[in-house]
């Protein structure tokens, strides 16, 4: 395996610094004390032959199991304590093996702060990380089997009829047929904006606008509902924060989809205030609008994931009130291919969503 290859790796590293060391005293030891010997002898007038031989054998046999002693406890210290730092590393490799398999519930036990545990912190986070992404993955699938099953049930239901005679073939069984056919369509359009949206980076065309005046351009088409629901629209721009550099038609497709939202989710009798301000990061426009809490209808940990495909604040709401939970996602992906960020805050007084595109300037 390849801890156990690693692991031997580092311990033979460590085996012939230990053997100098062990090679530099010996020589010492025998030059030294060697040479204090023979002065010892000298000055007392003894005869050093014999003797100096049987202190040389006495000196090699304790340095010969000194050497040992000293190999065999340096291997265990360093095997052990080199399969303690490397014991991260063998979680890991356990733990790419179930990731792919599909489990994401495995996590590393990290208890060092060195850069190995540095290591494991942050596989953790990924593994965090994909298990969210996966878990996305698996409501949307589910998402868009649940919008495709509805209304295909519908019309089955209905063609099944007419054609059993059950229902007559009148205008009005036409026209909820009609109705079910654009819901399809318009989810199959609406995932279409979306992958447009999502390689809209590699394909932007700016240009410098006014964000007052392409805001206020599609007013007009929100206005007779937010008389029909008696709600009090507000504009808050400031003159800092009055023109950038985008692509016109993507800004204006985000925008709208945030006056869809207000438009939807606002009460009757509500507010709505659109403004905009000049930040350190750039311009910020934001869209407000009175209603109830969303964290009280989600865990508030959850608030950003509004911005994931077919995410709703209220799963029981149904696909004509709350629409098919796209738009919000790509508003995400529309403001980011600007290098902008996207945000929600929500209070039981109002919900506010802004956005920020950094300052860019056409190149000279």
């Amino acid at each position: 395996m390849i801890k156990n290859r690693l692991l031997w790796k580092l311990l033979l590293i460590n085996i012939p610094v230990i053997t100098v060391i062990i090679l530099v005293i010996w020589l010492a030891i025998d030059q030294l004390a060697a040479g204090y010997f023979m002065a010892l002898m000298k000055r007392y007038e003894i005869s050093p032959t014999e003797i100096h031989g049987m202190f040389l054998t006495s000196i090699h046999h304790y340095l010969l199991w000194a050497s040992l002693a000293a190999l065999v406890l340096a291997f265990i210290l360093s095997y052990l304590l080199t399969r303690k730092v490397l014991k991260p590393l063998s979680q890991m490799t356990s733990a790419t093996r179930h990731i792919a398999a599909g489990d994401f519930s495995t996590r590393i036990d990290v208890v060092t702060g060195d850069e190995v545990g540095e290591l494991g912190t942050s596989f953790n986070g990924m593994v965090d990380s994909l298990n969210k992404i996966e878990q996305l993955r698996k409501n949307m699938v589910a998402d868009v089997a649940h919008e495709l099953r509805t209304p295909l049930t519908n019309l089955r239901g209905y063609l099944e009829a007419v054609k059993d005679g059950v229902i007559e073939p009148s205008a009005k069984t036409f026209t909820l047929l009609e109705s079910e056919t654009m819901r399809l369509v318009r989810l199959v359009e609406s995932l279409q904006q979306l992958s447009r949206a999502e390689a809209a980076r590699n394909y932007l065309k700016r240009e410098k606008i006014s964000i007052s005046k392409e805001i206020e351009s599609l007013l007009p088409l929100y206005i007779p509902f937010f008389k029909e629901k008696e709600i009090s629209l507000t504009l808050r721009f400031s003159e800092e924060a009055e023109q950038t550099f985008v692509d016109r038609d993507k800004f204006l497709q985000a925008v709208r989809n945030l006056l869809d939202n207000c438009r939807k989710f606002t009460p009757a009798g509500g507010k709505i205030t659109i403004g905009s301000k000049k930040t350190e990061e750039g311009i910020e426009v934001a869209f407000a609008n009175s209603g109830e809490q969303i964290p009280e209808q989600i865990p508030a940990d959850d608030l950003p994931y509004i911005f994931e495909r077919f995410f709703r604040t209220d799963r029981s709401r149904s696909r004509d009130a709350g629409g098919a939970g796209i738009g919000l996602c790509i508003t995400k992906e529309l403001i980011e291919a600007h290098r902008g960020r996207i945000t929600a805050e929500s209070s039981p007084e109002e919900t506010c969503i802004r956005f920020i595109l950094p300052e860019w300037h056409p190149p000279e």
